[in-house]
């Protein structure tokens, strides 16, 4: 029995994914760059390209990290950045060409990121948090239908 492939769907996640995939990627290569700089001076000019307040709350949590980071850290994120963007690449990979392993991938890994945005959204409020909450809760939905319906077929 063939099996329906909604291919626009798992392509469009497919291309998302590998979109954070590449932006991880970047900031991890960012990261590496970085150690070979003053990593504060790095946070400062940021903060200051970016036109935020030094003073306020989430720009000076930044500058106080940058300022305590050892390399040893940064190339620890960095690392994590690099295994994180494969995951997403592997995850990618798998959706666009419609592997079952792929659907279990997104579906786990949007799965995993649910009760932590429900806790964020208990603790304050913004739309940014409620979109998020509201894209991987589609995505895990999504994936659920797919894999049921591919079980479905197998039967």
């Amino acid at each position: 029995m063939a099996y329906w492939r909604p291919l626009f769907g798992l392509r469009a996640i497919a291309a998302f994914e590998a979109f954070k995939g590449i932006v991880v990627l970047i900031a991890g290569f960012g990261l590496a760059r970085i150690l070979q700089g003053d990593v504060e001076q790095v946070a400062e000019d940021l903060v200051h390209r970016l036109h935020l307040n030094p003073a306020k709350k989430f720009p000076r949590i930044f500058l106080d990290l940058a300022a305590n980071l050892s390399d040893g850290q940064l190339w620890l994120l960095a690392a994590l950045a690099m295994v994180y963007a494969a995951v997403r690449f592997a995850e990618a990979y798998g959706l666009w060409f419609g592997r079952r392993w792929g659907e279990w991938v997104a579906a786990l890994s949007g799965g995993i990121y649910v009760p932590v945005e429900i806790y964020e959204l208990t603790r304050g409020f913004s739309a940014l948090k409620l979109s998020a909450l509201i894209l991987n809760a589609l995505v895990v939905a999504y994936m659920y239908h797919l894999l049921r319906r591919r079980a479905v077929a197998r039967q």
